[in-house]
């Protein structure tokens, strides 16, 4: 599958309607739009007070939408060079520089010594699928870490697909889901994980209108051969 040129939006907030450029191709796929406003619901509409984390941060979407309802600071963490710099390019274009911190590491290297400040701190990670698979081991230890990490009060969040790995996360009863079309958002910490039953959104035709849907958000600009 060959990457095309294209843009996503930040949905609400300071940054409503600003526009990140990116290439998505099968090994960098944006946060749909619809599961974007699922997560930032569930969350609230003002983050003002919390630290945010968008580990494996891609395109820094998730973080932007984060400063974009008044997250005191976000942390990118992306090791890829390209997509760092195409970060740190957004973040300043959007006057935000001062509030986003885009942090060139392996995630899985910096979970290992991270060692939040005190305060409440909501934590995304959204991984390659390829990790969730081939890096399962690697994974779980990340989010045990994190989970050992994380003040009271704070959320991690996973987005994933369904894989057997979910299966086998630490806290497996502590955890809650939530799903939108093909992706699922796992909440651990903080209010949401205190619900009781877990809520799924109805599916449409499996591939049909769903998927359309969740690709419905991307302006393609160009594609390339």
């Amino acid at each position: 599958m060959p990457s095309k040129k294209n843009t996503v939006r930040i949905i609400a907030g300071e940054l409503r309607g600003r526009r990140i450029e990116c290439e998505v191709n099968p090994s960098l796929r944006p946060t749909s739009q619809r599961a974007r406003e699922a997560l930032f619901s569930i969350l609230g509409g003002d983050l003002s007070g919390v630290h945010f984390v968008d580990v494996f941060a891609g395109t820094g979407v998730i973080g932007m939408e984060a400063l974009s309802r008044n997250a005191d600071r976000c942390w990118f963490i992306e090791k890829d060079p390209k997509l760092a710099v195409a970060l740190e390019k957004h973040l300043k274009l959007f006057r935000i520089a001062d509030r986003g911190v885009v942090s060139r590491l392996d995630a899985y290297r910096w979970a290992e010594s991270w060692q939040p400040m005190p305060g409440e701190w909501i934590v995304f990670l959204s991984p390659p699928f390829p990790d969730l698979t081939g890096r399962s081991d690697a994974m779980l230890a990340m989010i045990a870490a994190l989970q050992k990490a994380l003040p009271e009060g704070s959320t991690l969040i996973l987005q994933s697909e369904q894989c057997p790995m979910l299966e086998k996360l630490p806290d497996q009863d502590q955890w809650r889901k939530r799903k939108y079309g093909r992706n699922l958002l796992w909440f651990w910490g903080g209010p949401i994980a205190q619900e009781g039953d877990d809520a799924e959104e109805s599916e449409q035709d499996e591939g049909g209108e769903d998927q359309a849907g969740e690709d419905a958000e991307f302006d393609e600009v160009d594609s390339e051969e």
